[in-house]
């Protein structure tokens, strides 16, 4: 129950995110609701791809798309009301869906006895795959690659379960509390990752 409750968290901050990314860039109707839900699904239809889980899979979580219709027609019909609540909670609720989709990703891979290499990469396909298709279809350059410490603490997680360091139900929901609290920390204090930008050197 508690892993359902965090993944419709998740699943309605991803795709409240992507509609509002839509908004911004006008598009119409129709693309605000193809952005929402890529943006809360894309990641794992990759993933799926990738480590061999049926794609037939997706279709299986039908609450979850529901839901997600249901915020992105939200954020469709009362835009000005939800964004003031988005600007004050919007990180903390993409947080949640980080940490708790990177960990189900990760899971994933480990039940299919996958080496740790792809466990790490199913985290973070699940927890920032979604993010990453959503700017590139917005023509954005994805800011989880580029402006802020976020895929990092999806490789945290995948690495942990893939290592055995979480197995239980208590050790995977403490490292979703840490994995949650080091993503608002990061976005708090505007941590950043060393980069080297070439222009200066032209």
């Amino acid at each position: 129950m508690t892993w359902e409750v965090l993944s419709i968290i998740g699943t309605i901050a991803f795709a409240v995110s992507g509609a509002i990314v839509a908004m911004e860039e006008e598009y119409d109707i129709l693309g605000v609701y193809i952005l929402g839900i890529v943006t809360a699904f894309g990641g794992g239809a990759i993933r799926n791809l990738l480590i061999g889980v049926p794609i037939s899979a997706l279709w299986e979580q039908g609450m979850l798309f529901q839901i997600a219709l249901l915020s992105i027609t939200a954020v469709f019909l009362f835009p000005n009301n939800l964004l003031k609540h988005w600007r004050r909670w919007g990180n903390f609720f993409d947080a949640i869906g980080l940490s708790a989709f990177a960990i189900q990703g990760a899971l994933y891979a480990t039940e299919m006895n996958h080496p740790i290499s792809a466990v790490i990469v199913a985290a973070v396909l699940t927890g920032s795959g979604g993010g990453i298709v959503r700017d590139v279809l917005a023509g954005r350059k994805p800011l989880v690659l580029r402006d802020e410490i976020y895929a990092v603490w999806a490789i945290l997680a995948g690495a942990c379960v893939g290592l055995g360091m979480a197995s239980s139900t208590l050790e995977l929901l403490v490292l979703f509390v840490i994995t949650t609290v080091l993503r608002i920390l990061s976005y708090t204090f505007k941590w950043r990752l060393p980069n080297r930008s070439l222009r200066s050197n032209q």
